[in-house]
Protein backbone atom coordinates (compact mmCIF):
# COMPACT_ATOMS: atom_id res chain seq x y z
CA UNK A 1 0.00 0.00 0.00
CA UNK A 2 1.15 3.53 -0.57
CA UNK A 3 2.11 5.98 1.68
CA UNK A 4 -0.39 9.07 2.35
CA UNK A 5 0.57 12.43 2.39
CA UNK A 6 -2.18 15.10 4.38
CA UNK A 7 -1.37 18.62 5.36
CA UNK A 8 -3.91 20.05 7.45
CA UNK A 9 -4.04 23.18 9.96
CA UNK A 10 -3.05 23.76 13.84
CA UNK A 11 -3.05 26.35 16.76
CA UNK A 12 0.75 25.90 17.35
CA UNK A 13 3.59 23.57 17.16
CA UNK A 14 4.43 22.46 20.27
CA UNK A 15 0.83 21.63 21.73
CA UNK A 16 0.84 19.67 18.42
CA UNK A 17 4.25 18.17 18.81
CA UNK A 18 2.87 16.68 22.44
CA UNK A 19 0.45 15.69 20.70
CA UNK A 20 1.31 13.49 17.68
CA UNK A 21 4.84 12.71 19.23
CA UNK A 22 4.31 12.18 23.12
CA UNK A 23 0.81 11.01 23.04
CA UNK A 24 0.61 8.86 19.69
CA UNK A 25 4.04 8.01 19.34
CA UNK A 26 4.02 9.24 16.13
CA UNK A 27 8.09 9.99 15.04
CA UNK A 28 8.94 14.00 14.01
CA UNK A 29 10.20 14.69 10.86
CA UNK A 30 11.18 18.05 9.50
CA UNK A 31 10.13 21.48 10.86
CA UNK A 32 9.69 25.03 11.20
CA UNK A 33 8.07 27.58 13.64
CA UNK A 34 5.38 27.47 10.99
CA UNK A 35 4.77 23.48 10.04
CA UNK A 36 5.93 19.92 11.63
CA UNK A 37 5.55 16.82 9.92
CA UNK A 38 5.10 13.57 11.54
CA UNK A 39 5.25 9.61 10.58
CA UNK A 40 1.85 8.53 11.55
CA UNK A 41 1.54 4.88 11.37
CA UNK A 42 3.60 4.82 8.21
CA UNK A 43 1.83 8.34 6.48
CA UNK A 44 2.90 11.67 6.20
CA UNK A 45 1.21 14.41 8.48
CA UNK A 46 2.18 18.08 7.86
CA UNK A 47 1.05 19.92 10.56
CA UNK A 48 0.60 23.99 9.47
CA UNK A 49 0.06 26.39 12.11
CA UNK A 50 -2.87 28.86 11.18
CA UNK A 51 -4.60 31.14 13.29
CA UNK A 52 -8.19 30.35 11.50
CA UNK A 53 -8.81 26.63 13.30
CA UNK A 54 -12.55 25.72 11.40
CA UNK A 55 -15.71 24.94 14.15
CA UNK A 56 -16.34 21.29 14.18
CA UNK A 57 -18.84 20.14 12.34
CA UNK A 58 -21.21 16.38 13.21
CA UNK A 59 -22.69 16.38 10.13
CA UNK A 60 -21.86 12.54 9.86
CA UNK A 61 -23.63 9.57 10.49
CA UNK A 62 -22.52 6.50 10.65
CA UNK A 63 -24.14 3.15 11.87
CA UNK A 64 -26.34 5.75 14.18
CA UNK A 65 -23.71 7.29 15.38
CA UNK A 66 -22.77 11.49 14.57
CA UNK A 67 -18.95 11.77 13.86
CA UNK A 68 -16.88 14.91 12.77
CA UNK A 69 -16.68 15.69 8.72
CA UNK A 70 -13.95 16.20 7.77
CA UNK A 71 -11.95 14.06 9.79
CA UNK A 72 -8.52 11.29 9.28
CA UNK A 73 -7.42 8.69 10.90
CA UNK A 74 -5.86 5.60 10.99
CA UNK A 75 -6.60 2.04 10.22
CA UNK A 76 -4.31 -0.42 12.76
CA UNK A 77 -4.70 -3.62 14.09
CA UNK A 78 -6.35 -5.22 16.96
CA UNK A 79 -3.16 -4.87 18.98
CA UNK A 80 -2.64 -0.72 18.01
CA UNK A 81 -5.59 0.05 18.40
CA UNK A 82 -6.10 -1.32 22.06
CA UNK A 83 -2.39 0.24 22.82
CA UNK A 84 -3.94 3.60 21.34
CA UNK A 85 -6.89 3.74 23.76
CA UNK A 86 -4.98 2.52 26.33
CA UNK A 87 -2.39 5.77 25.99
CA UNK A 88 -5.50 8.19 24.92
CA UNK A 89 -6.89 7.13 28.25
CA UNK A 90 -3.54 7.72 29.77
CA UNK A 91 -3.19 10.79 28.75
CA UNK A 92 -6.95 11.79 29.68
CA UNK A 93 -7.92 12.97 26.23
CA UNK A 94 -11.47 12.61 25.40
CA UNK A 95 -13.08 10.79 23.32
CA UNK A 96 -15.52 12.53 21.27
CA UNK A 97 -16.80 8.97 20.01
CA UNK A 98 -15.35 6.20 22.47
CA UNK A 99 -14.42 2.85 21.25
CA UNK A 100 -16.87 0.81 20.54
CA UNK A 101 -17.26 -1.98 17.57
CA UNK A 102 -19.14 -0.80 14.06
CA UNK A 103 -21.13 -3.59 11.86
CA UNK A 104 -20.72 -6.32 14.54
CA UNK A 105 -21.19 -10.03 13.01
CA UNK A 106 -21.54 -8.02 9.71
CA UNK A 107 -19.25 -7.66 6.61
CA UNK A 108 -16.67 -4.50 7.86
CA UNK A 109 -17.06 -5.39 11.18
CA UNK A 110 -14.85 -2.70 13.06
CA UNK A 111 -13.77 -1.33 16.29
CA UNK A 112 -13.53 2.46 16.13
CA UNK A 113 -12.84 5.42 18.04
CA UNK A 114 -12.77 9.17 17.65
CA UNK A 115 -10.58 11.84 19.50
CA UNK A 116 -9.45 15.25 19.09
CA UNK A 117 -6.07 16.42 18.62
CA UNK A 118 -5.13 19.87 20.66
CA UNK A 119 -5.68 21.81 17.85
CA UNK A 120 -9.63 20.49 17.78
CA UNK A 121 -8.71 18.36 14.78
CA UNK A 122 -10.93 15.02 14.79
CA UNK A 123 -9.18 12.04 14.70
CA UNK A 124 -11.01 8.48 13.45
CA UNK A 125 -8.70 5.21 14.57
CA UNK A 126 -10.21 2.04 13.31
CA UNK A 127 -9.16 -1.74 13.60
CA UNK A 128 -10.74 -4.19 11.21
CA UNK A 129 -11.82 -7.64 12.44
CA UNK A 130 -10.87 -8.96 8.81
CA UNK A 131 -8.32 -6.53 7.35
CA UNK A 132 -9.88 -7.73 3.70
CA UNK A 133 -13.08 -6.35 4.53
CA UNK A 134 -11.55 -2.61 4.86
CA UNK A 135 -13.17 -2.17 1.55
CA UNK A 136 -16.10 -4.52 1.12
CA UNK A 137 -19.49 -3.29 0.50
Amino acid sequence: MNAFHYAFKVKDIESTRRFYVEILGCQEGRSTEHWIDFDFFGHQLSAHVISNIPELDYCGKVDGVSVPVPHFGCILSYEQFDELQENLTRHNVKFVVKAHTRYEGQVGEQRTMFVLDLSNNPLEFKAFKNADEVFAS
